[in-house]
């Protein structure tokens, strides 16, 4: 029964465990195999938890872990992957850090106690950078994450290892979380498909940043109804992060199931000229925006003012490393990444006036934006400026013939966006001469999830690279820079 259950949907694998068709336990079983396989060549998912997976699909075969089998986003005993950087009780949860390198929280994650509710079985950890902080999956406890499609190349970060895991079939969805594109990079590098929630639709639980829209956790998946099914489990109000609110009245699921297209979209391939972009990337993703119009949407090449959306950013993403590493870094400096150290000292240098310009700026931008989206429905933007680079490499170092100043300084295209406030998608829309995975940024309304999953999924079933997964890991080259 369990040979060829890592291919289905997550949408096909639930309707099946709701009709009793197949088991959780033939699930688990499935994804053991499957991840048995594959990780050797990929170190996607470093911790499993298999035998505590086993229990608590026995649990739900038993009808006494069934509570939520009424509700969006029931789940049934699909096995997922939860990123190391969110506990879940009993297992092994590192933070991608040596100093948590044998951690094993007594409870979980607010997040994942809403996940196995719905009846999500979690079988695995996936890797991510040390604390979240980079754009490709490495760290000192458990190495280096690498991209299913070449694996000479970056996954990229920080979801790398959830990616990953999608990509190649060991789970059918994978939790992720995202500050400066965590989620849509690695989506766009994987050519799978990964979602930025709005801030609050997602609970945050245990962080010391609750007050702060920055960070966000949210789903990953291989197709667009896949990850509608996701944010239906994970959505919604939670006592323990006040920014939350009430999930909708309509399950996203039941959006996905009649989408309806945008009227007008929005086209800029560098947002107006902040960012840079490489030329191959500026070529398919100017071309393949245009197969909108193939289901009637106007596409425009106009672009939002963002002006310093790039600089706030930082301001504010340094004060957050603030918040959350300043007593780690005077205990342990020597035991945390240059970057990280970095990123904190930047913050701890930071005026108040600086920050107090960082919010105005922010606020300015939000109501631009909600200008913006008066006219158009959507924004779209490549989902990354290069394609995977170098595994070796912690960042790309030139993008355009331009050299980064910074490991942040190739995130702007996700970053800026995370400045808005609104959800953003990353979706697969091609692969370069390289035959590395290229994708789309789509960029929604302030908690317009709805209507930005619909058109993530009319985009989805026009150009059908969905079809292609799940893969089995290929080994490559690096292409020239």
């Amino acid at each position: 029964m369990s040979g060829e259950l890592w291919r289905l949907s997550a949408v096909e694998a639930v309707s099946l465990l709701k009709k009793k068709e197949i088991s959780p336990l033939d699930l688990i079983e499935a994804s053991a195999k499957r991840t048995a396989e594959v990780e050797p060549a990929v170190n996607a998912l470093p911790t499993v938890c298999f035998d505590r997976a086993r229990d608590h699909a026995k649990r739900i075969m038993q009808g006494s872990a069934c509570e939520a089998s009424g509700e969006a986003g029931w789940l049934a005993g699909l096995p997922v992957s939860i990123k190391d950087l969110t506990d879940v009780a009993g297992v092994r949860t590192t933070y991608g850090s040596p100093l948590y390198a044998n951690h094993v929280p007594a409870r979980s994650h607010p997040l994942v106690e809403r996940i196995e509710r719905k009846g999500g079985v979690v079988v695995a950890k996936s890797n991510t950078p040390e604390f979240g902080a980079g754009g490709s999956t490495f760290n000192e406890v458990f190495g280096r994450t690498l991209n299913p499609w070449n694996t000479s190349l970056t996954c990229g970060g920080s979801t790398g290892g959830g990616a990953v895991s999608l990509a190649t079939g060991e789970v059918w969805l994978a939790h992720g979380s995202d500050h400066g594109g965590s989620l849509r990079r690695p989506g766009t590098y994987c050519s799978v498909v990964g979602l930025r929630p709005s801030p609050g639709r997602v609970t945050r639980g245990t962080s010391n940043n609750l007050w702060s829209p920055q960070s966000v956790q949210g789903p990953m998946a291989r197709n667009v109804p896949d990850l509608a099914l996701f944010l239906d489990a994970m959505a919604g109000f939670c006592s323990q992060d006040a920014m939350t609110f009430d999930a909708p009245c309509a399950s996203f699921s039941a959006a996905v199931a009649r989408p309806v297209a945008p009227r007008r979209i929005a086209w800029t391939a560098d947002l107006g000229g902040i960012c840079e972009v490489d030329r191959e990337i500026r070529d398919i993703t100017s071309r393949m925006v245009r197969r909108f119009e193939e289901i009637g949407c106007i596409v425009e090449e106009v672009s939002p003012d963002f002006g310093a959306a790039d600089d706030v950013f930082m301001v504010l993403r340094s004060q957050q490393f603030v918040v959350d590493r300043e007593l780690q870094i005077q205990q342990h400096r020597d035991k945390i990444k240059p970057d990280i150290i970095w990123n904190t000292e930047l913050g701890l240098k930071q005026s108040a006036s600086r920050l107090a310009w960082a919010e105005r700026e922010r606020a300015a931008l939000f109501r631009r934006m909600a200008e913006f989206f008066q006219t158009y429905d959507l924004l779209v933007t490549p989902g990354a400026p290069t394609g995977a680079f170098d595994v070796n490499l912690r960042a790309p170092t030139i993008i355009n013939g331009r050299k980064l100043d910074n490991y942040m300084g190739g995130s702007t295209l996700n970053s800026a966006i995370t400045v808005t406030g609104g959800p953003a998608i990353a979706v697969p829309c091609g692969f370069d001469q390289y035959g590395r995975p290229v994708g789309l940024q789509l960029v929604g309304k302030p908690r317009g999830e709805a209507a930005l999953l619909q058109a993530a999924a009319l985009y989805e079933n026009i150009v059908g690279l969905h079809k292609l997964l799940p893969i089995d890991p290929k080994a490559g080259t690096v292409p020239p820079a």
